[in-house]
């Protein structure tokens, strides 16, 4: 859920530190250049790339751990919040909101953890991102979460962990319109044809998540 966007190739280095385990440069140094708009939104082919390298990277992880315990049945998505304590409310709230809309994945704080959340400034707004080592992040960032209903913003990149694209020319009832609806959009839930797509994926995505390389 960002504003019109610079190159993304610096995200890939931010994913780095994710994955040492300490919060992306962004968080560490914030930006003095914020813009102080969101209204603006553009899709791009980079970000869409961007967003479905996230998912992948999720996926693997996941299916790692289930490869490692056979006897799971259920699929899990863990994430830890611990370096985003300003919005660990909106990111409880905003997995009790998928958990209640879909039914093929479940998405529960712990160790070991998919995925992660932080927080702080930045210019790019809120983005979901991977180290491309079966790890990621999502990055919260303050002055967009002031603008916008934040657990609308949470809830729009969390979309990203289950494979949802942006679609930003959508209506406010789409919850990956993001912000293209504006400021005065709080719906912070799923439509209907977006729920079935995430059920879809992770019904027969992890099955191709298994198969080995060719």
């Amino acid at each position: 859920m960002r504003p019109t966007r610079a190159i993304l190739s610096t995200i890939v280095g931010v994913g780095l530190a994710a994955a040492l385990g300490t919060a992306p440069a962004t968080a560490a140094t914030p930006q003095q250049a914020a813009p102080t708009s969101y209204a603006q939104y553009s899709g791009s082919k980079a970000e869409a790339s961007a967003n479905k390298a996230f998912f992948e990277a999720v996926m693997k992880s996941v299916a790692a751990k289930r490869a490692a315990n056979p006897g799971l049945r259920a699929v899990t998505v863990t994430y830890n919040a611990s370096s985003a304590p300003t919005f660990r409310t909106q990111i409880a709230r905003s997995a009790q909101i998928w958990n209640s809309s879909v039914t093929n994945v479940q998405l529960r704080e712990g160790t070991n953890a998919d995925f992660r959340y932080y927080e702080g400034n930045d210019s790019r707004g809120s983005y979901a991102s991977t180290d491309g080592h079966g790890r990621g992040y999502i990055f919260l960032d303050y002055r967009q979460n002031q603008q916008y209903n934040s657990t609308r913003v949470t809830a729009h990149e969390t979309g990203h962990v289950l494979g949802l694209p942006d679609h930003y020319s959508g209506p406010c009832s789409e919850l990956m319109s993001g912000g293209g609806p504006g400021p005065s959009c709080t719906n912070p839930n799923p439509n209907a044809q977006e729920r079935a797509r995430v059920n879809q994926l992770w019904a027969n995505g992890l099955a191709s998540a298994f198969k080995p390389a060719a």
